[in-house]
């Protein structure tokens, strides 16, 4: 609807506006600010201007009426415009992007070397959202997860797993250095190890390429579990390791290009040259090629497979990275415009108002699974997404486990379920209400109605600016203006029933499309 009416009047004036909610709902729909940005070009009053207004978009067929106040233009769309409005949202009928841009959004990217954790998990519950939007509005999506199969990393899971069975196998007493790997899944891999190979592979360290290999797949495997049990997953994985074989050639593109010095023994990128700090090395002193090497490598053959945008969901301790990346795509004579790095700050959880505990499982970390274990899925999807990416997120377990509305999925959840039950009580289905026609709108019912048809505008909005959390917000708000309804006023054997009935449903078939979109599930019974 939102967009419409835009695209009515911008068509009529050939001019862009924005759509505003009039300060009394009585003035109309809609309001449009326009004679106050032409004053000045035109050398004329804004009511004088807004008076013309009114004469150009009182002809566009789907206004009732078109009224000019104080040099604002307010519009009241038609009964059969609206009708048909609500008639497509319940068909779930939407005008989707017609621009078909290919984009690959590459989120989670977690070292293959334990467990998820609540870190992770913000990027992963993000990257889903954001790929479910989009793929909504007709955006041809193609989601990855970058797998961090090469270097030290993954040797270091080897000896650590070394370790680990000299303790818990051959009951050594073992010493752990500060930086190797910890936690109870080591414990449970050496056992999958000593199953699979027999107990003497761990007593030779010249086995550790084998031990780290089977780990690393199986650590993945881990990985993608956890990643299923919040409803996240993956069309490509695609391996750093096998990239390197790619270097010696994109070596000679980016030497062609003067992209490159030697300094030290190493070979470093010129990257000051496009805004980063400090030039990077891509090539150690005993020529190997630095992890650097292997992302210019990955986000050009990004590029090579046809996408028009790029979309990469770092951790905020990856800010630094940006900057060299992107001056190695325009040494590539790519265009670095095409790659939008979405940061996303750290998570601190409470329980209790007292900090979480961290998991033995993990470690150092507390685990993806361990909250969701805890809160349900729904829960961990919906808080995951209820602030901005780049904003630091704390909450309480304890709280998301309250049947209140100190629970934000509760409290939306809860709306739905009371419409269902209010058409249960009116022995009414909802696919009925199509038939109802709209005939006795107070104002309050009108509101109710404008806010839940502003879906498609929230989530086209959402998916530009990147940020789901807009999408809980406006569910929150929605839900929140229903509950008073239902408070306020009688539905069931209202003299208005079939127009309540009819809005209401749309407040369901929104809360309801919105949470899928989210990869929840709207409760029809609480």
């Amino acid at each position: 609807m939102y967009y419409v009416v835009k695209s009515a009047i911008e068509k009529a004036t050939n001019k862009q506006v924005v759509l505003e909610k009039p300060k009394n709902s009585k003035l109309g729909h809609f309001a449009i600010t326009l004679a106050f940005a032409m004053a000045k070009k035109l050398k004329k009053s804004p009511i004088v201007i807004a008076n013309e207004l009114v004469n150009t978009l009182s002809k566009i067929e789907i206004f009732d009426k078109v009224t000019a106040v104080n040099g604002f233009v307010n519009i009241t769309l038609s009964k059969d415009f609206l009708q048909d409005v609500v008639r497509d949202t319940l068909n779930d009928k939407i005008v989707q992007n017609s621009t078909k841009q290919k984009i690959l959004l590459e989120f989670v990217s977690a070292n293959p070397t334990g467990p998820l954790h609540i870190g992770h998990a913000r990027g992963a519950v993000l990257g889903s959202a954001i790929s479910n939007v989009g793929r909504y509005l007709g955006y041809d999506i193609t989601t990855e997860y970058y797998i961090n199969d090469n270097g030290s990393q993954i040797d270091l899971l080897g000896l650590s797993l070394f370790l680990e069975a000299q303790k818990h196998i051959f009951g050594l007493d073992i010493s752990y250095p500060q930086d190797y790997y910890r936690g109870e899944y080591l414990t449970l891999l050496c056992d999958e190890i000593e199953k699979e190979f027999g107990k003497d592979i761990l007593k030779d360290k010249t086995n550790l390429d084998k031990i780290a290999l089977y780990a690393k797949d199986r650590v993945l495997q881990m990985i993608k579990d956890d990643l299923k049990s919040i409803g996240v997953f993956f069309d490509n994985f695609v391996a750093e390791k096998p990239l390197y074989k790619e270097w010696d050639k994109t070596k000679k593109e980016l030497e062609k290009n003067d992209a490159l010095y030697e300094k030290d023994g190493k070979l470093w990128l010129k990257s000051t040259k496009y805004g980063d700090e400090l030039d990077r090395v891509v090539t150690r002193d005993d020529n190997r090629p630095t992890y650097l090497a292997g992302d210019i490598i990955y986000h050009k053959q990004k590029f090579q497979r046809g996408f028009d945008k790029l979309i990469n969901i770092w951790g905020a301790d990856h800010h630094g990275y940006i900057s060299r990346v992107k001056a190695s795509l325009e040494f590539l004579g790519l265009k670095s415009e095409n790659l939008q790095i979405i940061l996303s700050q750290m998570v601190s959880l409470l329980k209790d108002g007292k900090p979480y505990k961290m998991s033995k499982r993990a470690g150092t970390s507390i685990l993806l699974k361990d909250i969701v274990d805890e809160i349900g899925a729904d829960s961990f999807r919906f808080v995951f997404l209820s602030k901005k990416s780049d904003t630091h997120l704390e909450f309480d377990v304890e709280s998301l486990k309250k049947q209140d509305q100190n629970n934000p999925i509760f409290y939306v959840n809860y709306a739905n379920a009371r419409i269902n039950q209010i058409f249960t009580k009116a022995g009414v289905d909802i696919k009925d209400v199509l038939n109802y026609e709209f005939e006795m709108m107070d104002e309050n019912l009108t509101n109710m109605l404008f806010e839940a048809l502003m879906l498609p505008r929230i989530l086209q909005d959402s998916f530009d600016k990147r940020q789901p959390h807009l999408i809980t917000l406006y569910l929150q708000n929605l839900s929140a203006i229903f509950h008073k309804f239902y408070t306020n006023n009688k539905i069931v054997g209202a003299t208005n029933q079939k127009e309540i009935l009819k809005t209401i449903a749309v407040v369901s078939h929104t809360i309801t499309l919105a949470l899928k979109l989210l990869g929840i599930r709207a409760k029809k019974r609480m």
